[in-house]
């Protein structure tokens, strides 16, 4: 008889966990900015999905179904490739990095939405690290993959400073260029490029303090 892998028998209800925690997190806040819309429904669904938060907070929502639907040494989907979760890993940081760090106290949410925004910005990325730290394989990391996984938030800066040029709309204040000027926004933009390149150097670090 084949021994029990008990890493495979704890990751699978984790991960389960996992994607619970950030489906709930993302579906009730899509909810109440319906319900609290002030723009027609397809600018509001245009609005949810400009928020680099949401994107991300989706990207862990189905990267813990692709884990909770297949074990990730299981010949994994690119869902659960160790190098996307280890990207994603990065990505989800840099989202509670961000808004503990810069964005909670400028504003004061209440209720349910109160709920939702430490879900989105505190209680999913936290568990995603801890998740990450104990049950992904970290043998296919290297120092390379630094820059490739830059790629993401650069298509998404681009992509909002379009949007932004032509609707007047940023989803966040950090990068608003009418009010800041493209000077601030450049120089903002280039501090949250170093976190990335730390954060994303801190991931592989532990991967490769894990393998030894």
């Amino acid at each position: 008889m084949a021994p029990v892998n008990h890493n495979h028998r704890t990751q699978l209800p984790m991960a389960i966990v996992g994607a619970l925690l950030a489906w709930i997190a993302v579906i009730l806040q899509f909810v109440l900015m319906l319900q609290n819309r002030a723009f027609p429904i397809p600018e509001t669904l245009v609005r949810f999905f400009s928020y680099y938060t949401i994107l991300t907070n989706l990207l862990v929502a189905c990267c813990f179904t692709a884990l909770a639907c297949k074990p990730v040494e299981a010949k994994p989907r690119f869902l659960a490739d160790p190098r996307m979760l280890a990207a994603t890993a990065v990505y989800i940081t840099v989202v509670g990095a961000v808004y503990n760090i810069i964005l909670r106290h400028q504003w004061a949410p209440q209720g349910l939405q109160l709920v939702v925004d430490e879900l989105l910005h505190s209680v999913t990325p936290l568990y995603y690290l801890v998740f990450w730290v104990a049950f992904i394989p970290k043998t296919m990391l290297t120092w390379k993959h630094v820059f490739p996984w830059l790629l993401y938030p650069l298509i998404y800066f681009l992509c909002i400073l379009v949007r932004g040029a032509l609707s007047g709309f940023y989803p966040y204040p950090f990068i608003n260029v009418t009010e800041l000027g493209w000077g601030t926004v450049l120089l903002n933009s280039a501090g949250i490029t170093v976190a990335f390149v730390v954060v994303s150097l801190v991931v592989i670090g532990i991967s490769r303090f894990k393998r030894l």
